[in-house]
């Protein structure tokens, strides 16, 4: 068992006298060379370096051991996205390319039927050179295993800085998942500065990845070998799956100097019965693990889906966690995580559901007090992103004390970059 440096007692400060909307992004930014971002993989998943946090003590290790840095009571938390084929090019004669970036289904329906749409779908999309595109009809033509298939996608409507885009496709042998995996490209992120690569198809998704919609993987996943999971659960550490799909909005740098002035894009959540039971009991027994920024976002936005539940407010349609609900709620007291997820237990076998799903734009930042999460598992990101001032909330501003020792012992940024496991230092 690897120990800890220990310097200066916890801090158990929930930071509450912290205005988020307020904080300016300035005081969340940092160097980052450009020869620290891992423009690859490692070889091998696991051998990543680890960084890790607990009480205020920093220590480097190796990902594959993190069996060692974790509480023997822990329950780790995975988002089971998997990303797809989401960028679709159609070339022209005579004209430039027109490009198709695949957001999310439109008119928010479910991803897993329009990913079994076998005649046509309607997405909404960023569009690149948007406004070479008039009227016209796109095509592009593909070939399969059912034979040849041209794909046309036709502009019906605008929302916001996105099109909204028809689909449509001439072999019904064809789903949409087999018309977008035959005709896309898989979205890894921009700041790579390369185009995606053959390898890119296994590495940028995590060996666990099952349910299609995500534009962009959960990065901190992507360091799990099945033989490193399966270590975990031999060794006694529960695991449990939840779904949400990342957006192009990780993407998207914060605007504007203060956070206010940022609209989160909103993501899919998805969880089910089971999966809720389980979490109801791990809250009340075992350290919260979430791996990534994601699956964090999910846990949390879950607990304020229960809170609004146990106030007998009803979904409609869906339910939606606006950005900054969970700061402007008024309770006076916070509901255990455990009660919380009872609550959803209940309401869902009152309407027979099996899973229940929402969208959730929840903004975590400083200020915020973590109901579920008593640890993170993450990747190293981008100054000035929504992503450091989810670190920031949990650990305050020893996020830069984390940052500079990565920097100093050679750690690789971002998505294909190393891994850090930080323990919270607010108690729940």
């Amino acid at each position: 068992m690897h120990r800890l440096l220990l310097r200066g007692k916890p801090c158990i400060s929930r930071l509450l006298n912290v205005e988020p909307k307020a904080i300016s992004i300035r005081n969340y930014t940092y160097d980052l060379p450009d020869d620290r971002i891992a423009r690859y993989p490692l070889p091998q998943r696991d051998e990543a370096s680890l960084l890790v946090y607990k009480d205020s003590g920093i220590l480097k290790g190796k990902f594959k051991d993190l069996k060692d840095f974790l509480p023997g009571n822990s329950c780790l938390v995975f988002n089971n996205s998997k990303v797809i084929h989401a960028r679709v090019i159609f070339n022209r004669e005579g004209a430039s390319p027109i490009e198709c970036f695949c957001l999310e289904p439109y008119g928010r329906q479910s991803p897993d039927e329009i990913f079994k749409s076998h005649t046509s779908v309607k997405w909404l999309c960023m569009v690149g050179n948007a406004k070479r595109w008039k009227e016209e009809v796109l095509t592009k033509s593909l070939n399969g295993k059912y034979g040849p298939c041209v794909l046309s996608a036709r502009k019906t409507g605008e929302s916001g800085r996105d099109r909204i885009v028809d689909f449509s496709w001439d072999n019904p042998s064809y789903s949409f998942s087999e018309v977008l995996e035959m005709g896309g490209v898989l979205p890894i992120p921009p700041y790579l500065n390369r185009p995606s690569e053959h390898d890119d198809e296994i590495r940028y998704n995590t060996v666990y990845a099952g349910m299609e919609g995500s534009v962009a993987a959960p990065t901190a996943g992507l360091h799990f070998t099945h033989e490193l999971l399966a270590k975990l659960s031999t060794g006694g550490t529960q695991t449990l799956y939840l779904t949400l799909h990342v957006g192009a909005g990780t993407f998207r740098p914060v605007s504007g100097e203060y956070i206010s002035d940022h609209e989160m894009h909103a993501e899919r959540i998805a969880a089910g019965r089971d999966t809720i039971v389980q979490l109801s009991e791990a809250c009340r027994k075992k350290v919260m693990v979430a791996v990534g920024t994601t699956s964090a976002r999910t846990l949390e936005s879950l607990y304020w889906l229960g809170v609004k539940l146990n106030r007998e407010v009803q979904p409609g349609n869906t339910f939606f966690i606006s950005q900054w609900e969970p700061y402007t709620t008024s309770l006076t007291e916070f509901p255990p995580a455990g009660e919380v997820f009872d609550k959803i237990v209940s309401w869902m076998d009152q309407h027979a559901l099996t899973e229940i799903t929402a969208y959730t734009q929840m903004m975590i930042a400083p200020g915020y007090s973590f109901r579920v999460l008593d640890a993170l598992i993450t990747n190293f990101h981008q100054p000035g992103s929504t992503l450091l001032l989810l670190v920031a909330a949990l650990i305050g501003d020893d996020w830069k004390k984390v940052y500079d020792f990565a920097l100093a012992n050679n750690f690789r940024f971002l998505s294909y970059g190393d891994s850090s496991l930080l323990f919270s230092k607010q108690p729940r």
